[in-house]
């Protein structure tokens, strides 16, 4: 799993990556309480705004740690939004991205280095 600054999550398999929120993220926006997922074949440049999540506290957009089509939408969180909050780094994935450029994922950041940067907020 690798890591953004702006509490993004991904995790490779072979060429696709599942994406979300960190727990970080969950924890500080709140009680979600919509999700706006993206639709199916968007095509998404690293850092494009793709989904919108919503809490009892704020609306939040997500972006793009990498480039890519979006080949699946978890469309389970229209109706179960809060599965983002229970299990942010799982269940509550937001979008399924066929990678563009694998290389990207280089500037991402590990678990430990994304831990060490939270430390610093």
């Amino acid at each position: 799993m690798k890591f953004t600054k702006d509490h993004e999550w991904v995790s490779i398999t072979g060429n696709e990556a599942f994406v979300g929120i960190t727990l970080y993220a969950a924890e500080a926006l709140g009680d979600v309480v919509f999700v706006e997922v993206p639709e199916v074949g968007k095509v998404l440049k690293k850092g494009d705004s793709f989904a919108v999540v919503e809490s009892v506290k704020a609306a939040s957009d997500v972006y793009a740690p990498v480039s890519g089509e979006v080949i699946e939408a978890n469309d389970s969180l229209t109706g179960a939004p809060e599965t983002i909050n229970a299990v942010p780094e799982a269940g509550g994935w937001i979008a399924k991205i066929k990678l563009a450029d694998a290389s990207e994922l280089d500037g991402l950041m590990d678990r430990e280095q994304y831990e060490a940067y939270l430390a610093t907020l």
